[in-house]
């Protein structure tokens, strides 16, 4: 079998050195072929290497990302762990009021929330193997947060009621004098300056200037308007909680059935009217439809 060749001509600028080189087909074919499969091969590693830089830059966005999340996660703990404190202390709290009010203790508010765990250094080296576990658990801990708020504001509301009863019931209380003077008869048994008779003097008598003004000693709503032979022009105030207040021999009225007083207002001005032996203020206090002594009802 006759061999095939191939001329290689290689012409340089001067067309005088050209230079012919011969050439077996099989080495020409040779070496196209090994060409080729270099080729490949470069293009496979091209290829490969511009994977690799790929996925490179994908892993470390997603090593950031990580990162990122593990100072949020661990940032989010800490919080966790100072509300957690704060609400201790707002049980604490409802524990001494309860205490000073002589409320009972709603039971199981002695529990305390879970407080503590690892410092935040030991958590950011070892986050990446826990961050589940420490999700599912700052899930827990809210959950028992909010069941913990819900138990901290129904107890609050519960405080709040009784102590705005009592502020209630103080400011409905009578506790100062209704007008300046002198005590001329006192509540209990007397001999009656018009029939000279002993009886029962239901309440005090505060001696003073027409025209002295009348006070309201506790909060309260005007009942009672009236004039009567005895009591003259009087006036009846029901405080609440079984408290009624009543002021008789009045010069004037300055309120109506159905206002509202505070401690302290002016209601009327003391008088001589109806059957009095001279100015003065009849002063009475009943609980529960009783009479009471008022000097029990006057602090200032």
């Amino acid at each position: 079998m006759k061999k095939s060749f191939f001329t290689v001509f290689i012409v340089p600028q001067d067309p005088s050195h050209i230079r012919k080189f011969k050439l077996p087909g099989k080495l020409l074919k040779a070496i196209a072929i090994t060409l080729a499969i270099s080729f490949a091969g470069l293009s496979y590693v091209l290829f490969d290497y511009a994977k690799l830089k790929l996925q490179t830059h994908e892993l470390n966005g997603l090593r950031k990302e990580n990162a990122e999340q593990k100072i949020q996660l661990q940032a989010f703990a800490s919080k966790m762990i100072d509300v957690e404190f704060h609400m201790a202390k707002l049980k604490q709290f409802d524990k001494k009021l309860r205490i000073i009010t002589n409320m009972e203790v709603p039971a199981g508010s002695n529990q305390m929330l879970g407080i503590g765990g690892a410092s935040p250094e030991e958590d950011m080296a070892t986050l990446g193997s826990i961050k589940d576990g420490l999700i599912k658990q700052m899930h827990s801990d809210l959950d028992q947060l909010k069941t913990e708020a819900m138990t901290q504001e129904k107890s609050f509301t519960e405080l709040h009621e009784y102590l705005f009863k009592q502020t209630s019931h103080f400011a409905s209380t009578p506790a100062i004098w209704p007008a300046r003077g002198w005590v001329t008869s006192t509540f209990g048994y007397r001999i009656s300056p018009f029939t000279g008779l002993r009886q029962m003097h239901d309440g005090f008598d505060i001696a003073n200037a027409v025209g002295t003004n009348v006070f309201a000693p506790a909060d309260g709503i005007v009942s009672k308007v009236d004039r009567e032979n005895g009591l003259g022009k009087n006036i009846g105030i029901n405080h609440g909680y079984g408290i009624i207040t009543k002021y008789g021999h009045l010069s004037e009225i300055y309120v109506h059935v159905g206002k509202r007083v505070k401690r302290g207002d002016k209601i009327a001005a003391v008088g001589n009217t109806g059957r009095s032996t001279g100015p003065h203020l009849h002063y009475e206090v009943l609980v529960n439809g009783i009479h009471v002594n008022p000097e029990k009802y006057i602090l200032n």
